[in-house]
C-alpha cells in the first residue's frame, strides 16, 4: 500500500544540465522554510518537553554552516511563520518574536501564509513593519485595488539576478468566510498573477524563482490553488519552493520547473542550487537541482537561544499554570492494544469535556461536531494545567460556529468522518483506518455529541451510521432540525467543491469568535474558562458511552492472541510503506490460518528461505509473519 505523495504529473528526477556551460561558472543557493508555526526553539509548548525534530534556532545552525561554504545565498519563508507553538501569546505585543528570528538570520523573503491573518490585520502589520527583508504576496487585493504587499523582488548575488515572486494560497479566503481577518481583502488567482509578474521582470533577471504558500497538487479540488498549475502555466519559473501542506519534497518536476518543499515546523530545510555560465557579463543558467536537509538533532544555535530565552521562560510558566483537578476518571483509557489511539476507536472523556465546552458557549446548538486532533491524547486524574488543554486540543484557531441544517445533512456528515475506518473484513482482528485519511494533513475522525449512534463497518463508506438518535431518545429523521456547533475550517472543507456537502450554503447562528472575540474564542481558550469559572477548578471525568464501532465479529480467541503479541511488541500494527502513518490496514488471522500443522509447518519454511534474499523491512515483515502463524496453529 504506496503512499503516493505526489500526482502521476510529476517526475521525480532531473539531474542533467539544461545547456553545456561554456564560460565561467557560478552558483547561487536559496534555502527556504515555511510553515514554521512558531516553532523558534526546540521545544513543545503544548506539551512543555523538548522537541529537537526541528526548530528556527536549529536551522539558524545550518543556515550559517552553508553561508560559509555559499556566499551566493538567498534565505526565503514560504510562510504561516507567526501562528503556532503558543507565539500567538505575544501577538498584540510590540515585538514579533518570529520576525527577530527572521531577522536575526537575515532572511531576504518572507512570503504570507493562511495562517498569518489568523488574527487580523493589526497583528500581521505589526510584523510586516518589522521584518527587514522583502515581504511578498502578490495575490492579495486591498478593498482599492491596490495590491496589499509587492508581488516579487530581484536579489542580486554577485551579478546575479534572481526574480523572487511570492504568492499565497487563495483558499486563506475561503478559510477566513464568516470573519473579518481579511479585512475585506480579496485573494486573487496565482496561476494568472505569476504569469504578469513574469512578463514584466523576465528580461531583467537571469533566473525566476516562485516562493509560495501552496502545495504541489490543487487544494480541495479548485483549479490554481497547487503550484503544478502554476508551473504548467508558467514554464518560464527555474524553481518553486513551497509550502502549506506539511511534506518534505526534495525535488519535484513539473514542465520542467523544479518544486521542493521543506515540510512543517522547521524539521527540514529546502536547497536550491542554480548554476550559471557566465560570458561576455551575460549569466545564463545552465544547471539546478534541489533537495531537503533533514534538522532533527542538529544543535540549537546559542545566539538565537539567547535572543529568545525571554520569550521561552514566559510560554513555559503559561504551558505549566493550574487551571482545574480532574477527578473521576481519566478522561482517555489507555489504548486497547498498542499504537491504535484509542480516542481515534471508542467515545472519550476528552472529547465529551471539549463538547461539554461547545454546548455551554453555544447554548442554542443541539448537536455539537469536533476532533481530537493529537494520536497521544492522555489527560489522567490529578492537576489539569493550561498545557493539558492545549496537548488535547491542538488546532490553536478552532471555534464553535453554529449551523443550521436538516437530519439529512447531518447523517451525511456523519458518514464522511465514518470514512476514516476501513471496512472490516471476515477475520479482521483489529479495527484500521483508511490510509488517504490517516495521511491526510488535517484530522478527519470527528465526534458528535447530543447524539448516539454506532459506526457498523461491516457496511461500505457512505451506509455506516446506524442507530442514530438525540441523546433523550428522540429519533433523528432526514427532516429534523438540526443547529449543529463545528468548527468553521471543517465546513469549508465540506462545502468544498468535491465535498460531501458541496455547495451548501447553511445559516450561521452563532459564532464563539464573533461572541467572546478572535482568541477568547477559540474553543481552547474556552476550554479553561469553562473549567475555572463555570466547574470552579473541579472537573468529574467519566467513562463515556455515546458512540460505538461494530464490526469486529467472532474469531475471540485469535484475537486476543493478536492483542497480547503486539502487546508485548513481538509483531507490530500495519503502517503505510514509508513508515509514517500506522493502522492502515487491519490484522486478519484468515492469512494465517492453516488447516493442518502440516501446512503451517510448510508455510513457515517457505518463509524462512525468502528471509535468506530480504531486505531489512522484508525481514522484518517475514519474521512477524512466523510469529504469527506459530500463535495462531
Amino acid at each position: 500500500m504506496k503512499m503516493k505523495l505526489l500526482s502521476a504529473a510529476i517526475f521525480l528526477a532531473f539531474s542533467s544540465p539544461l545547456l553545456a556551460a561554456d564560460g565561467d561558472i557560478h552558483d547561487v543557493t536559496i534555502l527556504g522554510t515555511s510553515d514554521i508555526h512558531g516553532h523558534f526553539m526546540p521545544w513543545d509548548y503544548a506539551s512543555d518537553k523538548e522537541n529537537t525534530r526541528g526548530s528556527l534556532s536549529q536551522i539558524a545552525t545550518k543556515v550559517k554552516a552553508i553561508r560559509k561554504e555559499q556566499e551566493n545565498l538567498i534565505l526565503v519563508d514560504a510562510g504561516d511563520t507567526i501562528q503556532g507553538n503558543f507565539v500567538e501569546t505575544f501577538k498584540d505585543e510590540k515585538i514579533s518574536p518570529m520576525m527577530l528570528g527572521f531577522n536575526e538570520m537575515d532572511y531576504d523573503v518572507w512570503v504570507l501564509g493562511n495562517h498569518e491573518f489568523d488574527f487580523g490585520l493589526k497583528v500581521l502589520n505589526r510584523a510586516l513593519t518589522q521584518f527587514e527583508g522583502n515581504a511578498l504576496a502578490g495575490n492579495i487585493e486591498k478593498t482599492d485595488g491596490n495590491p496589499f504587499l509587492p508581488s516579487y523582488t530581484i536579489v542580486e548575488r554577485n551579478g546575479i539576478k534572481i526574480g523572487v515572486i511570492g504568492m499565497d494560497t487563495p483558499m486563506t479566503q475561503v478559510f477566513a468566510e464568516g470573519t473579518n481577518r481579511l479585512g475585506g481583502m480579496v485573494f486573487t488567482n496565482p496561476t494568472i498573477e505569476v504569469k504578469k509578474v513574469i512578463s514584466k521582470i523576465k528580461d531583467k533577471v537571469d533566473s525566476i524563482v516562485l516562493v509560495a504558500h501552496m502545495g504541489i497538487d490543487n487544494e480541495n479540488n479548485r483549479s490554481d490553488t497547487g503550484v503544478a498549475d502554476i508551473a504548467n502555466a508558467n514554464p518560464e519559473l527555474d524553481a518553486i519552493v513551497a509550502g502549506h501542506m506539511h511534506v518534505e519534497i526534495d525535488k519535484a518536476v513539473v514542465n520542467g520547473v523544479i518544486i521542493t518543499e521543506p515540510g512543517k515546523y522547521g524539521r527540514s530545510l529546502s536547497r536550491i542550487d542554480l548554476q550559471f555560465s557566465e560570458k561576455n557579463g551575460k549569466f545564463t543558467l545552465v544547471n539546478k537541482d534541489s533537495y531537503t536537509y533533514k534538522i532533527q538533532g542538529v544543535t540549537s544555535d546559542k545566539s538565537m537561544e539567547d535572543l529568545y530565552q525571554p520569550y521561552h521562560k514566559r510560554l513555559r510558566e503559561n504551558a505549566n499554570r493550574k487551571i482545574a483537578t480532574l477527578t473521576g476518571a481519566d478522561l482517555v483509557p489507555e489504548n486497547e492494544v498498542r499504537g491504535i489511539p484509542q480516542v481515534h476507536v471508542q467515545d472519550t472523556g476528552i472529547s465529551a469535556l471539549f463538547q461539554e465546552v461547545g454546548f455551554f458557549f453555544a447554548p442554542n446548538a443541539n448537536v455539537i461536531a469536533l476532533q481530537i486532533d493529537n494520536d497521544n491524547a492522555e489527560l489522567d486524574v490529578g492537576p489539569i494545567k493550561a498545557k493539558d488543554i492545549a496537548y488535547n486540543y491542538q488546532y490553536a484557531g478552532g471555534e464553535i460556529t453554529v449551523y443550521e441544517m436538516t437530519g439529512k445533512e447531518l447523517k451525511a456528515y456523519m458518514e464522511w468522518s465514518a470514512g476514516y475506518f476501513n471496512s472490516v473484513k471476515d477475520g479482521d482482528v483489529t479495527y484500521s483506518f483508511d490510509l488517504k485519511r490517516r495521511s491526510s494533513k488535517y484530522s478527519t475522525n470527528d465526534f458528535f455529541a447530543g447524539v448516539t449512534y454506532t459506526i457498523d463497518l461491516t457496511k461500505p463508506a457512505g451506509q455506516r451510521i446506524t442507530d442514530l438518535n438525540f441523546s433523550n431518545g428522540q429519533k433523528i429523521t432526514m427532516d429534523t432540525p438540526i443547529r449543529i456547533g463545528m468548527n468553521s475550517y471543517r465546513m469549508g472543507h465540506l462545502t468544498r467543491k468535491g465535498g460531501v456537502l458541496e455547495n451548501r450554503d447553511f445559516p450561521v447562528l452563532f459564532d464563539t469568535k464573533a461572541i467572546y472575540g478572535e482568541e477568547a474564542g477559540t474553543i481552547r481558550n474556552l476550554a479553561i474558562k469553562y473549567l475555572m469559572e463555570e466547574k470552579k477548578g473541579l472537573y468529574q471525568g467519566k467513562t463515556m458511552q455515546r458512540w460505538k464501532l461494530s464490526g469486529l465479529v467472532g474469531y475471540d480467541k485469535e484475537r486476543k492472541i493478536v492483542k497480547d503479541l503486539i502487546n508485548a511488541g513481538k509483531i507490530d500494527i500495519l503502517k503505510s510503506e514509508d513508515g509514517l502513518y500506522t493502522n492502515v490496514a487491519a490484522i486478519n488471522v484468515k492469512d494465517f490460518m492453516f488447516a493442518s500443522s502440516s501446512e503451517a509447518n510448510a508455510e513457515i519454511m517457505a518463509l524462512k528461505q525468502k528471509l535468506m534474499k530480504a531486505t531489512d523491512q522484508e525481514t522484518i515483515d517475514i519474521e512477524q509473519r512466523i510469529t504469527l502463524i506459530n500463535a495462531l496453529n
